[in-house]
């Protein structure tokens, strides 16, 4: 759905010995795919991730993308290219640019930082679907390197542990998709899919097969709501399909599948070989569940995976199932499946960390790194830094405007690419004192937000909006002393395929004591709701008043038209800026 996913089948395939087909010019539209400029590729190319302010979703893209480009990666290594090989290996890390090593999250970046505030239950636009938990551990192209950054396997054990554990409900905006709840884990979704297979890489089998288990059990019934979520493309069935057979591929493009636990007693696959595979459960039952020891064509199987030939050329997997965990089976160095990049490391990018973007009067500012090995160096005059430039040793004060950039440099593996932050030093004698209650997914940076000189885009999405569902807006701009008022704007965003319309006009009245108001000043536009295209629009006044308060209502659209897909439901209204001109 997002990502250029017909690189995993073409790899896959090509990796398990379909070849039948051009690999030279299916490798050639691999690449073009992917340095397109459209649904966050730019930014991607040009940060090593997407930032949450240039594109929606913007963290499952920059993670999906990052495992699409390992599978060009692997494709171009089959094919000996090994300049494409290098290229795409190293933009298959992006994923770390995104890993907030306090949090231990794979979160937004925004302005040089992260996206704030945070909490890994929020289902919001920062996300395909889901939330921060259900794409915390989407990286199947390089499971140990996140294992170790993590904190190592007991420490990613017990992050899985709490994904599947945790009593936290969701949060954030309703999600229809995001069904088939165990924790945090959501099976009705598909991003989540491979996850509980992940324990094995850790040398936990024995809690993949617990989990696969229960969700076997629990998400799937032959009645008319047994499947627990959307079927996209069959997903929900063919990881059923897998999983009952007794195995899973964590990562298209190798050879590995994951052992979980069968669902029968004899499995058989016809394979495209003309052979055939079983898969005997020996004692199988509804509590006999626990592989407790395996065999492979009759010799020992000691590992919790297998490899593609071994199910292509067919034999026999006999598995003894018990009641009781085998804690020892599936465990140590040869016997737990790996999928790690080991080769091109990339520098992570680094951050900003702020008390926002604007301040009135100072901004402290931290910089870090997930490598603490790098050396930060940074520049305050909107330069490029390099090695000469400052290394960053303790906190930044700015008290101006100020464009703040910084590198990660090591003297052994090269540097990161650049990141860039804005601070704006902004009137703090202004104040914002709203009437109306924002939605809490479209603040537009809080009630101040109004008249920090942050312009909201096109895309409703990216956070600088302020989003009323249903009501009209109302707010009243103290200019902290009285003063001569030349001009009143207000910026509103219309996107009718999003249910966002224009207000139907704005009403703006002056004030010296916040109490008694002027005769309001109505302000209409001829823009029809019937125009789809997503504009912006500034309502303006001019006025030529003495005045310290600023009073601005719009009048929400009311319900939406009947030839609207969403008729008679509740229109949005979406603010953002206002601004006050005067004469000082």
């Amino acid at each position: 759905m997002i990502g250029y996913h017909s690189m995993p089948v073409i790899v896959d395939a090509y990796a398990k010995g379909i070849r039948d087909f051009d690999a030279e010019l299916a490798l050639k539209a691999m690449q073009h795919s992917a340095t397109r400029s459209h649904h966050g590729l730019a930014g991607l190319q040009r940060y090593g991730y997407i930032p949450a302010s240039e594109e929606p979703e913007s963290v499952s893209k920059t993670l999906e993308y990052a495992y699409d480009d390992w599978c060009i990666s692997e494709m171009a290594r089959m094919l000996g290219k090994e300049d494409i090989h290098k290229t795409y290996l190293r933009r298959a890390q992006g994923y770390k640019n995104l890993f907030d090593p306090n949090t231990k999250f794979l979160r937004a970046r925004t302005n040089g930082g992260w996206y704030s505030p945070f909490d890994p239950t929020e289902v919001n636009f920062n996300y395909t679907e889901a939330n921060g938990w259900q794409y915390n551990f989407y990286v199947p192209q390089d499971v140990n390197t996140h294992v170790a950054m993590l904190g190592g396997p007991a420490a990613y054990e017990a992050k899985l542990d709490e994904l599947f554990n945790t009593t936290a409900g969701m949060s954030g905006r309703d999600q229809a998709d995001i069904t088939g709840l165990i924790g945090q884990y959501a099976h009705g979704n598909e991003p989540s899919h491979h996850m509980a297979y992940l324990y094995n890489y850790v040398g936990k089998p024995w809690k993949t097969q617990q989990m696969i288990h229960r969700i076997c059990r629990e998400m799937y019934g032959n009645r008319p709501d047994g499947l627990a979520g959307n079927e996209d493309c069959g997903q929900m069935s063919a990881w059923l399909v897998l999983s009952a057979a007794g195995f899973y591929p964590v990562t298209p493009g190798t050879d590995q599948y994951a052992i979980g636990t069968p669902l029968f007693p004899v499995m058989e696959i016809t394979t495209g070989r003309g052979k055939t595979f079983r898969v005997v459960a020996k004692d199988i039952s509804e509590s006999h569940f626990y592989i407790a020891g395996a065999t492979l064509n009759g010799q020992p199987l000691t590992r919790s995976f297998l490899r593609h030939d071994e199910i292509a050329n067919g034999g026999v997997l006999e598995l003894v199932m018990s009641d009781k965990p085998n804690l020892e089976w599936g465990v140590g160095e040869g016997n737990q499946p790996v999928s790690q990049i080991t080769a091109e490391p990339i520098i992570p990018a680094p951050f900003i960390e702020s008390r926002g973007r604007t301040f009135t009067k100072s901004n402290r500012l931290s910089l870090g790194c997930s490598d603490p090995s790098v050396r930060l160096h940074y520049t305050l005059d909107g330069s490029d830094p390099n090695e000469q430039s400052p290394v960053y040793k303790k906190p930044i004060v700015l008290n101006k405007n100020t464009t703040v950039k910084v590198i990660a440099i090591t003297s052994d593996r090269g540097r990161s690419n650049i990141v860039t932050g804005q601070f704006f030093k902004i009137d703090g004698k202004r104040k914002v004192n709203l009437y109306s209650k924002y939605n809490r997914q479209y603040t537009g940076g809080g009630d101040q937000g109004l008249i920090d000189g942050i312009r909201g885009s096109e895309h409703f999405s990216l956070g600088a909006w302020q989003g009323y569902e249903g009501i009209d807006f109302e707010a009243v701009i103290d200019l902290g002393k009285a003063q001569s008022v030349n001009k009143v704007s207000v910026g509103f965003l219309q996107d009718v395929k999003s249910w966002i319309c224009y207000p139907q006009q704005l009403e703006v009245s002056l004030s010296n004591d916040g109490k008694q108001f002027g005769e309001s000043q109505i302000i209409r536009h001829a823009i029809p709701d019937t125009d789809m295209t997503p504009q912006i629009m500034d309502l303006s006044v001019q006025k030529q008043v003495n005045a310290r308060y600023v009073k601005v209502k719009a009048i929400n659209h009311g319900p939406l038209p009947e030839w609207h897909p969403g008729a008679g439901g509740k229109a949005w209204l979406f603010v953002d800026e206002v601004v006050v001109e005067n004469t000082k």
